[in-house]
């Protein structure tokens, strides 16, 4: 009796699939994409409802010989690609090579054990056709923009430059952002607390100036803060309020992809990338003495929903570990953003009673950290709320409220498994006081301090702001900011944040002037939104890319017709021919060339015009690592000089330019 084939994307999957579903299947692994959008050419027929033209990548084409061998005598496949857009278009799009012939289903798992394989291959289903064309038109369109914005930025910029049509909008809110710390105009203020004591007491009571004639203020220099000084050290200090309540916290939501990405940067400091590689590493099985177990859930997902199952075990677990007072009388639920597909599930432990300890001498130590991190965010969200006591004491001094506060933990609830860094405010005992306590001022501390600018994005609140802004989606986030990385537009600096380079500032420059509605924040969130109307079946793929070619070919014909090469030139000749210099852009930055190129094709770093103090013949170059920006010398290897700051001996030669 023939096999049947089952059909994965990653070979990591092969050996605990097969394992699960016995003698009779045979799995085997398409390694990804194997059909795509060829490189050469648009691949989208413009004048005929942008009917894409996939073909078999050409470096894939083994493995697809391969997969057709695999399949010969099987009359059954099933394609159990990745549960998402993506994973069914890629199973749909390998039907068409694979499964003529044959009977061919579509299962799904959201988390690879026996229990949910066995359960998706009892109930397999037809390919969800709706979900097939959002993912098609989402690369319909980042094709469209890629391939057609990008010649302008060569023409204009330098060669080998690329647009994208997610990546440069998120590209412009980190430019956006540089630009708003930059022009940032620090602004004085002074603030002001007061030592106090009780008649009859020895302990020091400091409480900070909240309001003044009743009103919010502001103390904006040395002078007015000093007269106040002034004023309040003659003042009597008299208790007029003391307060307490307490408050109810609950536990955060289980993790979505957005929110593992920045708790994993928060907590782990591990990039996006960095968390999703471990975390499919998770879904998709580790060796626990001889057995390979998927211990997290699908781990590209933007819903909270949890399983019934899943509850009520992990309800089991907190009432046997920690005790009724722990858990809830019913679960806690949890409302997803409007756009999450429902049907998908957090990212949770595949089993709750498979402990972090339990695992933890079959994990690396990264591995370790990130279920960890997953596991103690699924239990706590199921558990208590904690409950904090809060006090607060209000002391009138002539037209002027001073205040203290604090709060103390009273019950720790769900922080008991997953603390957070706020828990308490530093405790406050105010038990000896008493409404209408005269008290007697020690001393007046005025402290001087600045506005500060706006931080620049690190990668979990970048994650954050294109989540909160509907830019992109689970599976796109890491991929975002690996592509504005490699591509030079965006550095990572140290403690993970990221900076624009030169280059990324010039391109948003160019886009945002020539492209004002694509690198639109709203209209690319609208694509999103219309994007999962496509898979809900309430907009067609048609309708779609007509709403948003329609304005892009505008945009498109304007900026062909109005795009010229800007030539720079420096006061250089070219050693070669002795013509003059010029600055030219590429994928690594500024350089300088031959303005007779291409008969001459003599080209040299663009430098900063200070001699290199080591050696005195090279002169400084800003250079790029994996690890942010760096100064070295023109003369490496020869000269090994390096530094993090630029040295300051000459000024950078006065650049002439000219358009042509």
């Amino acid at each position: 009796m023939a096999k049947s084939i089952v059909i994965v994307e990653s070979p990591a999957k092969v050996k605990t699939i097969n394992k699960i579903l016995g003698s009779k299947f045979k799995v085997v692994a398409s390694m990804g994409h194997l059909v795509d959008l060829p490189k050469s050419t648009l691949g989208i027929d413009l004048e005929h409802d942008f009917a894409p033209h996939f073909i078999v990548v050409r470096s894939k084409s083994k493995i697809m010989t391969k997969l057709k061998k695999d399949i010969e005598g099987a009359d059954t496949i099933y394609f159990a690609t990745d549960p998402d857009r993506e994973g069914e278009a890629i199973g749909w799009n390998l039907v068409e090579h694979l499964g003529e012939g044959k009977k061919n289903f579509r299962v799904t798992f959201q988390e690879i054990t026996k229990e949910a394989v066995l359960k998706a291959f009892e109930h397999p289903r037809d390919f969800d056709h709706k979900k097939i064309d959002a993912q098609v038109a989402r690369r319909v369109l980042d094709r469209l923009v890629g391939y057609q914005i990008s010649p302008l930025l060569w023409k204009k910029i330098g060669s080998r430059l690329s647009a994208g049509r997610v990546q440069s909008v998120a590209l412009r809110m980190i430019v956006e952002r540089e630009r708003s710390i930059l022009a940032f105009n620090p602004k004085e203020y002074w603030q002001i607390a007061a030592d106090l004591q009780k008649i009859g007491r020895t302990d020091i009571l400091t409480a900070n100036l909240d309001k003044i004639d009743g009103e919010k203020f502001e103390l904006g220099n040395q002078q007015i803060t000093e007269d106040l000084v002034g004023k309040l050290k003659t003042s009597d200090y008299l208790v007029t309020s003391i307060s307490s309540r307490s408050v109810r916290k609950k536990p955060n939501p289980p993790f979505i992809t957005s929110t593992l990405q920045q708790e994993a940067f928060n907590k782990l400091r591990y990039n996006a990338a960095k968390t999703m590689l471990l975390a499919q590493q998770l879904y998709e099985g580790v060796e626990l003495g001889g057995e390979t177990i998927g211990l997290i859930t699908y781990m590209r997902t933007d819903s909270v929903n949890l399983s019934l199952e899943a509850v009520a075990r992990v309800r089991a677990y907190i009432g046997e570990k920690h005790g009724a007072k722990y858990l809830p009388e019913t679960p806690n639920v949890y409302k997803s953003r409007k756009s999450a597909q429902e049907a998908h599930e957090a990212i949770r432990p595949s089993d709750v009673y498979r402990t972090p300890e339990e695992v933890r001498s079959f994990l690396d130590g990264d591995q370790f950290k990130l279920y960890q991190l997953i596991w103690n965010r699924f239990v706590s969200c199921q558990m208590e709320s904690a409950e904090y006591q809060y006090r607060r004491m209000e002391i009138q001094a002539a037209n002027c409220l001073f205040a203290a506060s604090g709060s103390t933990l009273i019950f720790d609830g769900h922080l008991t498994v997953y603390p957070q860094n706020e828990e308490e405010e530093g405790k406050a005992d105010f038990s000896h006081y008493v409404e209408g306590d005269k008290l007697n001022l020690m001393e007046l501390k005025p402290t001087q301090h600045f506005t500060k600018p706006p931080p620049r994005f690190s990668e979990a609140s970048l994650v954050k702001s294109l989540e909160e802004e509907g830019i992109g989606r689970p599976s796109t986030y890491a991929a975002i900011i690996q592509t504005i990385v490699l591509r030079n537009y965006v550095l990572r600096e140290k403690g993970g944040y990221l900076a624009p380079t030169d280059l990324g500032m010039k391109v948003i420059d160019l886009l945002v002037e020539r492209f004002s509605k694509v690198m639109d924040i709203g209209f690319t969130a609208q694509m999103e939104e219309e994007l999962d109307e496509v898979e809900e079946g309430r907009m067609t793929y048609l309708k779609l890319l007509q709403n948003f070619y329609e304005p892009f070919k505008k945009e498109l014909v304007l900026a062909e017709a109005n795009t010229e090469k800007t030539i720079h030139y420096v006061d250089q000749n070219c050693p070669d021919c002795g013509k003059q210099m010029v600055i030219k852009w590429g994928r690594r930055g500024r350089f300088l060339s031959c303005s007779g190129f291409p008969e001459c094709k003599f080209a040299k770093p663009y430098t900063t015009g200070i001699k290199c103090p080591t050696c005195q013949e090279g002169e400084i170059i800003k250079r790029h690592s994996k690890k942010g920006e760096f100064y070295g010398c023109s003369k490496y290897p020869k000269c090994t000089y390096v530094s993090n700051e630029l040295p300051e001996e000459n000024k950078l030669a006065d650049e002439k330019s000219a358009t042509i």
